[in-house]
C-alpha cells in the first residue's frame, strides 16, 4: 500500500471516528471534509469508495443502530429516541429506520427483547445491513 493511500485511509478513518463519536450531533459534509482535511467534494467521493456508503448513509445507519439498541433495553418514548440519535423529526427517524431495519421503530421494539450478551456481540449481530 502506498504512503498516499494510507494517508487518505487515515483521514477518512478520522472522519468516520468522529461520526461515531458525536452521531448525535448535527453533522455535515462540510464538517467531516474540514476533520478529514480535504475539500468536501474529494472527502464525500473517497469516504464512499473506503467504506462503501456514503457519509450520509453511514450517519444515518449508525444513528440507527444506536436508536436500535435503546429500543431494545429502555422503555423511553420513540419521540425521545429520535431526538436523542440526532434525527431532527420523527417522520424522518421512522422512514430511515424502516429503510435500514425493515419494520418501524414501534414493531422492532415489539418483537426484539434485551439480550444477556456482551453489547460487542449484540452490536455486531443485529447490525443493519442496509
Amino acid at each position: 500500500m502506498s504512503r498516499a493511500t494510507e494517508d487518505t485511509n487515515r483521514r477518512m478513518l478520522r472522519a468516520r471516528d468522529a461520526m461515531d463519536r458525536t452521531y448525535a450531533q448535527p453533522l455535515d459534509v462540510a464538517a467531516l471534509a474540514r476533520i478529514a482535511h480535504v475539500s468536501q467534494a474529494h472527502f464525500s467521493r473517497t469516504f464512499r469508495a473506503t467504506f462503501g456508503e456514503t457519509p450520509h448513509r453511514y450517519l444515518q445507519r449508525r444513528r440507527v443502530e444506536r436508536a436500535m439498541f435503546l429500543l431494545r433495553e429502555t422503555d423511553r418514548s420513540v419521540t425521545d429516541i429520535c431526538f436523542a440519535v440526532g434525527f431532527g423529526s420523527p417522520g424522518t427517524f421512522s422512514r430511515t429506520f424502516r429503510d435500514i431495519v425493515g419494520r418501524s421503530p414501534r414493531a422492532y421494539r415489539k418483537e426484539a427483547t434485551p439480550a444477556n450478551v456482551p453489547t460487542c456481540f449484540t452490536m455486531a449481530w443485529m447490525r443493519p445491513i442496509g
